[in-house]
C-alpha cells in the first residue's frame, strides 16, 4: 500500500510538471507568433523602402537626362560665343544678346551644379538607407532563425518530455498493478507456508517421539560422545560448501590478478618517472638515491608474480570432492610467504621513495604547492606500506592452522577475517587518497616550463595505474565484506555432534578417491594383444621395408647425379652439332667455289694449293681441343677462316649469355625496387597500425573503465532492489504478525465473551 501511495504521489507530481510544461509551451507559441508578425511588418516596411528607392532612382535618371541636355546646350552656346567673338564688328544689339546668353548660361551652370549636388546627396542617402535596411534585414533574419531554432528545440524537448512522462506513467501503473498482484500472491503464499509449517511441526514432533523411543530401546551406547570412537565414523561431505569455496577462490584470484597488474604498472611507471624527473638520465646522471630506487623498482615483478601464481595453485587445490578449511589449505602458506616478501619489498623501497620525493621538493622549479603535495604523497606511501604490513600479519595468522591444526580456534579465525576486511577497506582508502593527491600533483606539474611529452605520458600512465589500483582495492574490499559470513563460518565437517580433524577427513577423502580409481581400473576392459608369430612377421616386414627404403634413397641419389651428368653432356653435344653444321656449310661453300673455278678453266694447281686445306692438313698436327664452360670446342690450326668462324661463334654465344644475364640483372633490379617500395609501404602500414593500435588501446581502456563503472552501477542498483525486496518482505512479515496478533486478540475476546455469558446464565 505504501508503494501504491508513493506511485500516486509521483503521478500527481508528474501531472503538475506536465501542466507547467504545457503553460510554458503556450507562452513560447505566443512569442513565436509575435515574432512572425513583427517579421511580416518589417518585410512590408522593406517593400515600401524599395518602392521609394525605385522612385529616387527614376528621379536620378531624369536628372541625369536633363543634365546631359544642359551640357549639350552649354556646348552649343559656347560655340556661338566663339563665333560672336570672332566677329568683332557687331552692333550693340548683338552685345546685348550676348550678355543675355551669358546670363542664361550662368544660370544654367548654377542649376547644373545644384542638380549635381542634389544627385550626389540623393545617391549617398540611398546607399546609406540601403546598407541600413540590409543590415536590419540580416539581423532580423538571424533573429528569426534563432527564434525558430529555439522554438523547434523546445518543441522537441517538450514532446520528448511528454512522451517520457507518459511512458513513466504507464510503467508506474504497470508496476503498481504488478506490486498489487505480488502482494496478493505473498498473502496467499504466507497462508500456505503457515499451513505447511503446522503440518511439518506435527510431523517432526511425531518423528522425534519415534526416534527418541527407538534410541532408548535399540541403541546400546552413543559413540559420538567420545572423540576416539567418533573419529572412526565416516565424515559427511558438504559439496555445497566446496562449490562455494571454489567460487570464492576464483573471484579472489581475479581480484588479486587485477591488483598485481595495477601494482606492476605502478612500479614500472614510477621507475620510468625517476629516470625523467627531476633529472633526465639521457642528458645527465641522476642522483644515487634515484638510481638505487630505480634498481629496486626494476625487481618488482619477482615479488608480485609469485602472489598470482601461489593463489592460482591455491585455487587449483580446492576441488569438489575435498574438504576445505584453514587446516587443509596447505598452499595458503606459500601465498603467505610471497605476500610477506612483497611487504618486505615495500618496506625496503619506502626510504628511497621518501628521499626521491624530497629531491623533487629540492628541485629549482618546485613550487610551494608542489612541495605540499609531495609531503602528502610521503604520508600516503607510509600509510599504504603500513596497511600492507598489517595485512601480512593477518595472512600469516590465516596460514598458521595449515602447519599446526590447534593453532587457532574458530572465534579467533572469525576475528581475523573481520580485521582482514577492515584492513582491505583501509587499503582502499589509502589508495584513493594516493590517487587523488598524485592527480593534483600531476596537474600542478603540467604547468612547469620544462615538461616534455614523455614526462606528460608517464604521468598519465601513473594516474591510470593508480586508478586501476583504487578500483581493484575497492572491489576486493567489497567482495571480502560480502563473503565475510561465509569465510568466518564453520564449514560443518563435524558429523554426529563431535569434532573431526579436517586433515583426517582429507585423508579419508583421499582413500575414497583411491578406491574409486582402483574400481575403475578393475572394470576397464583390456585391449586384445597381438600374437607373437604375427608380431615377429610384422617386424621382419618392417625391417625389410626400411632396408628397401634406404636402397631406394641411394638409387634416387645416383639417378639424380646421372641426370645432371647427362644434362651437361647434352649441352656439349648440342654445341658440337652447331659447330658441325657450321663446318658443313663452309665445305658446301668451298665445293661450290671449286666447281665455279673448274668451270671457268682457271689454274687448278694454284687453286688447289691456295684454297684447298687438304694438302696442308696432311702434314698438320692433330687438332687442338679447348675445354671451357661452354663445352669442348675443336680448333683446327690449319684453317684460319675456321678459327675466325669459331671465335665468332664463341663471341656470339657469350654475347647471348651477356644479354641474358643483363636481362636477369634488370629483372632483379626491378624486383628489388618493387620489394623496396613494398617494404616502405609495409613500414608505413606498420606505423599506421601502431597508431591505430595505440588509439584502440586507449579506447579499450576507456571501454574497460566504462564497463567497471557500469558494473558498479549494476551492483548498486541490484543491491538497492534487493534492499527494497527485503523491506517488502519485512513489511509483509510485520503485516502477517499484526494479523496473527489481531486474530489471537479476537479469539481471546471471543472466549472472554463466551465465559462472561456463561457466568451470567449461571447466575
Amino acid at each position: 500500500m505504501a508503494n501504491v501511495t508513493d506511485l500516486q504521489s509521483k503521478y500527481s507530481k508528474l501531472a503538475q510538471e506536465y501542466s507547467k510544461l504545457r503553460a510554458q509551451n503556450q507562452v513560447l507559441k505566443k512569442a513565436v507568433v509575435d515574432e512572425q508578425t513583427a517579421s511580416c511588418s518589417l518585410k512590408d516596411e522593406l517593400k515600401q523602402k524599395e518602392q521609394s528607392l525605385r522612385k529616387v532612382e527614376q528621379e536620378m535618371d531624369s536628372l541625369s537626362f536633363r543634365n546631359q541636355q544642359l551640357t549639350k546646350r552649354v556646348e552649343r552656346l559656347q560655340e556661338e560665343l566663339l563665333l560672336s567673338e570672332s566677329k568683332s564688328k557687331k552692333t550693340k544689339v548683338s552685345l546685348q544678346t550676348q550678355s543675355v546668353f551669358d546670363e542664361d548660361l550662368q544660370k544654367k551652370i548654377q542649376e547644373n551644379e545644384r542638380l549635381h549636388i542634389q544627385f550626389y546627396e540623393a545617391d549617398e542617402q540611398y546607399r546609406l538607407q540601403e546598407a541600413q535596411l540590409k543590415a536590419r534585414l540580416d539581423q532580423l533574419e538571424k533573429e528569426s532563425e534563432q527564434h525558430q531554432a529555439v522554438v523547434d528545440a523546445l518543441n522537441r524537448k517538450y514532446t520528448d518530455a511528454i512522451e517520457k512522462l507518459q511512458n513513466d506513467k504507464a510503467l508506474l501503473e504497470v508496476k503498481a498493478q504488478t506490486l498489487e498482484r505480488e502482494a496478493k500472491d505473498c498473502r496467499i503464499h504466507t497462508e500456505e507456508c503457515q499451513q505447511q509449517l503446522r503440518k511439518y511441526q506435527s510431523e517432526v514432533s511425531s518423528q522425534l517421539k519415534h526416534s527418541s523411543s527407538v534410541i532408548q530401546e535399540k541403541v546400546p551406547f552413543n559413540d559420538t560422545q567420545l572423540s576416539d570412537y567418533n573419529s572412526l565414523n565416516v565424515p559427511l561431505h558438504n559439496r555445497r560448501h566446496q562449490l562455494k569455496a571454489r567460487d570464492v577462490a576464483a573471484q579472489a584470484l581475479g581480484f588479486v590478478q587485477s591488483l598485481v597488474s595495477a601494482l606492476l604498472n605502478l612500479h614500472s611507471y614510477t621507475e620510468q618517472r625517476v629516470h625523467i624527473y627531476p633529472l633526465d638520465s639521457s642528458i645527465e646522471a641522476i642522483s644515487p638515491v634515484n638510481l638505487k630506487f630505480s634498481q629496486y623498482l626494476h625487481e618488482n615483478a619477482s615479488y608480485l608474480r609469485p602472489l598470482e601464481e601461489d593463489l592460482l595453485q591455491l585455487h587449483h587445490s580446492i576441488t569438489e570432492d575435498g574438504i576445505t578449511t584453514l587446516e587443509t589449505l596447505v598452499k595458503l602458506q606459500d601465498f603467505s610467504r610471497s605476500f610477506s616478501s612483497y611487504s618486505s619489498f615495500l618496506q625496503k623501497i619506502l626510504p628511497y621513495q621518501l628521499q626521491s620525493l624530497e629531491e623533487d621538493c629540492e628541485a629549482s622549479l618546485c613550487t610551494a604547492a608542489l612541495a605540499s603535495k609531495n609531503r602528502q604523497l610521503q604520508k600516503d606511501m607510509k600509510k599504504l606500506t603500513a596497511v600492507f604490513q598489517k595485512m601480512k600479519s593477518y595472512v600469516a595468522l590465516l596460514a598458521l592452522p595449515s602447519v599446526c591444526s590447534d593453532a587457532m580456534c574458530q572465534s579467533s579465525a572469525s576475528a581475523v577475517f573481520t580485521q582482514m576486511s577492515a584492513c582491505l577497506h583501509s587499503l582502499h582508502d589509502a589508495a584513493t587518497e594516493l590517487s587523488q593527491h598524485y592527480s593534483q600533483k600531476a596537474s600542478l606539474e603540467q604547468g612547469l616550463p620544462t615538461v616534455t611529452q614523455k614526462f606528460h605520458t608517464t604521468n598519465e600512465c601513473l594516474l591510470s595505474s593508480l586508478a586501476s589500483l583504487t578500483s581493484s582495492c575497492g572491489k576486493m574490499a567489497t567482495f571480502f565484506s560480502n563473503n565475510l559470513d561465509f569465510l568466518a563460518s564453520c564449514p560443518g565437517y563435524s558429523p554426529r555432534g563431535g569434532f573431526l580433524n579436517p586433515q583426517q577427513a582429507d585423508s579419508m577423502m583421499e582413500n575414497k578417491r583411491r578406491a574409486a580409481t582402483y574400481m575403475s581400473t578393475i572394470r576397464k576392459v583390456r585391449s586384445e594383444s597381438v600374437p607373437y608369430r604375427e608380431a615377429l612377421a610384422n617386424r621382419h616386414v618392417l625391417t625389410s621395408s626400411t632396408e628397401s627404403r634406404e636402397g631406394l634413397m641411394q638409387q634416387v641419389a645416383q639417378s639424380q647425379e646421372k641426370i645432371s651428368r647427362l644434362e651437361q653432356e647434352k649441352e656439349h653435344w648440342l654445341l658440337e652439332a652447331q659447330l658441325g653444321q657450321v663446318r658443313l656449310q663452309k665445305e658446301i661453300q668451298r665445293i661450290a667455289q671449286l666447281e665455279a673455278q673448274i668451270t671457268t678453266g682457271g689454274p687448278a694447281e694454284t687453286h688447289s694449293t691456295a684454297d684447298s686445306p687438304e694438302p696442308v692438313c696432311a702434314d698438320a698436327p692433330e687438332p687442338l681441343q679447348d675445354t671451357s664452360v661452354i663445352g669442348m670446342l675443336t680448333v683446327t690450326p690449319c684453317s684460319e677462316s675456321a678459327a675466325d668462324l669459331e671465335s665468332d661463334l664463341i663471341k656470339h654465344h657469350y654475347m647471348i649469355r651477356v644479354s641474358e644475364l643483363t636481362t636477369q640483372l634488370q629483372l632483379c633490379d626491378s624486383k628489388a625496387v618493387h620489394f623496396h617500395a613494398e617494404c616502405r609501404a609495409v613500414a608505413k602500414r606498420l606505423a599506421m597500425a601502431e597508431k591505430s593500435r595505440e588509439t584502440l588501446t586507449e579506447e579499450l581502456k576507456l571501454a574497460h573503465q566504462n564497463i567497471t563503472r557500469l558494473q558498479d552501477e549494476l551492483s548498486t542498483t541490484k543491491r538497492s532492489y534487493e534492499d527494497q525486496l527485503s523491506m517488502m518482505s519485512d513489511h509483509l512479515c510485520s503485516m502477517n504478525d499484526t494479523l496473527s496478533k489481531q486474530r489471537d486478540e479476537i479469539d481471546t475476546l471471543k472466549l472472554a465473551s463466551k465465559g462472561n455469558s456463561k457466568k451470567n446464565k449461571s447466575r
